[in-house]
C-alpha cells in the first residue's frame, strides 16, 4: 500500500496521476491545469492565487522566468497594500508592534510561499526532469529525498531550494573560528551565523576531559570543542540526516575519532562537566519541518535542555547555552521570562559573554523586522546548579 500523498490531473483526455514530493509539508494542489510556455504571467498568476497548481510542460528555463514574474507580481501587490495605508491621513493606521510585524512577516512569507509553490514540475523515477534545457537535479534530489523509484510531482520552488543546498553541501560554508569549511545537508540548519561559533570558540573551557553537545546539527560546535582540546564530545540530534551530516564533517576535519554521535532527544546518559546546547532561537510553530532548526515551539527544547541540564552536569560543571535575544526584541518571549526558566531549572548564571550579529540582514533598514534585529546580542549564558 502506498501512503504517499498524489497529485492527480487531467491529459489528453485521461485522467493521470503521480506521487507529491513536499520535504515543507505543503499539502498537494487540489486542483492541477497543465501549462507551457504559452501562458501568460497574469494569467498564471490569476490560477495559482485561486489555488490551482500548474503542472509545466513547457522550458525549463521559461518556468524559472515565470516564477520570477509570479514574484514580482506578489510584490507589487503587498507595495500597493502599504501605499493604499500611507494615503489615509484621516485614518492614521494604528501603531504595529513588534509582535504584530513578526506575525504579519510570517503570514506575508507563508502566502508567498504557498503561491509560488503552485507552479509544478514532473520528475521522473530517477530524478530527471522531462522538459527542455532542464538542469540535472538527480544529485540535488538524492540528497534530499534518497532513493527514487517512482515518478513524482514537485514545486519548481523546492527544486530551486534542493538546487542550493546542494551546492552549499558541496562548496561549504566557512567557519573562520575552525579555519575550515562546514558542509550543511538540506534540511540541516548552516553555521551561517558565525558569531554563536565564536562564542563557544573563545569562551574558557571548565574541562577538556568530556563535553556534551545537544542538538550538534552539522557538528560545527563539537569540531570546535574538539579542535580545542576537548578530548571526548558525545554529540546528539534526533534528526538522522543531522547525525550524517555531523559525522561527514566530523571526518573531514579530522575530530571523528573524538566525537561519539548519538540519537538521542537532547541529552545522552551520563554527566559532562561541559553541556553545550544552541537550541532554536524564536519561540514560535515551524511552518515546515526544514524551520524546526529556527523556531522552537512554546520553547520546547530551551525548557527541556534547562529543565534536564542539572541531572546532566559533573559537581562544578557549566552549562553553555547559546541564546539569541532577537525573541525578546519580538516580544516573544521575555528576558524575565529566560530567567524565571533558568531559576526554575534550579541552575544559576555564572557568566555571559555577549557578541553582536555580523549577517547581512542585520543592517538591512528594508527589512521588516530590522528594529527587532538591531537591537539583536547573542549571548553565551554560563549556567551551573545553585
Amino acid at each position: 500500500m502506498n501512503d504517499h500523498p498524489v497529485i492527480s490531473w487531467t491529459e489528453a483526455g485521461e485522467n493521470c496521476s503521480a506521487r507529491w514530493r513536499s520535504e515543507a509539508g505543503n499539502s498537494a494542489p487540489k486542483h492541477v491545469a497543465l501549462a507551457d510556455d504559452r501562458i501568460s504571467a497574469d494569467v498564471a498568476y490569476k490560477l495559482v492565487c485561486e489555488g490551482t497548481g500548474l503542472l509545466w510542460r513547457g522550458d525549463y528555463q521559461n518556468a524559472r522566468q515565470l516564477l520570477q514574474a509570479l514574484a514580482r507580481r506578489i510584490d507589487k501587490k503587498s507595495e500597493r497594500k502599504s501605499g493604499k495605508a500611507a494615503k489615509a491621513p484621516e485614518k492614521p493606521p494604528a501603531p504595529v508592534s513588534a509582535t504584530q510585524a513578526f506575525h504579519q512577516h510570517r503570514q506575508a512569507q507563508a502566502q508567498r510561499a504557498r503561491i509560488l509553490g503552485m507552479l509544478l514540475l514532473p520528475l521522473e523515477a530517477d530524478y530527471s526532469i522531462p522538459l527542455r534545457r532542464a538542469p540535472d537535479v538527480s544529485q540535488a534530489c538524492m540528497e534530499a529525498y534518497g532513493q527514487g523509484g517512482e515518478a513524482s510531482v514537485v514545486s519548481l520552488r523546492e527544486v530551486l531550494g534542493l538546487i542550493g543546498a546542494h551546492e552549499w553541501r558541496k562548496k561549504g560554508v566557512p567557519v573562520p573560528a575552525l579555519g575550515a569549511d562546514i558542509h550543511p545537508y538540506y534540511g540541516v540548519f548552516s553555521p551561517v551565523r558565525g558569531e554563536y561559533v565564536d562564542l563557544v570558540a573563545q569562551a574558557t573551557l571548565p574541562a577538556t576531559d568530556l563535553a556534551f553537545d545537544i542538538g550538534t546539527g552539522t557538528g560545527v560546535l563539537a569540531a570546535v570543542l574538539a579542535r580545542r582540546g576537548v578530548k571526548r564530545i558525545v554529540a546528539t540530534d534526533q534528526n538522522p540526516r543531522a547525525l550524517e551530516c555531523a559525522a561527514d564533517n566530523l571526518a573531514r576535519l579530522g575530530v571523528a575519532q573524538r566525537v561519539e554521535l548519538v540519537t538521542a532527544d537532547l541529552f545522552p546518559p551520563g554527566r559532562a562537566p561541559l553541556v553545550v546546547c544552541n537550541p532554536p532561537w524564536v519561540p514560535a510553530k515551524p511552518s515546515s519541518p526544514i524551520e524546526y532548526a529556527v523556531y522552537d515551539p512554546d520553547s520546547r527544547m530551551l525548557r527541556g535542555f534547562l529543565d534536564g541540564l542539572g541531572a546532566h552536569l559533573t559537581p562544578g560543571g557549566e552549562g553553555w547555552l547559546i541564546l539569541s535575544d532577537f525573541a525578546e526584541h519580538l516580544g516573544l518571549r521575555s528576558r524575565e521570562d529566560l530567567l524565571a526558566m533558568i531559576d526554575k531549572a534550579g541552575l544559576q548564571v555564572a557568566g555571559k559573554q555577549d557578541i553582536k550579529p555580523r549577517h547581512p540582514r542585520a543592517s538591512d533598514a528594508e527589512d521588516p523586522l530590522h528594529a527587532a534585529r538591531a537591537k539583536e546580542v547573542t549571548s553565551l549564558w554560563c549556567l551551573k546548579t545553585k
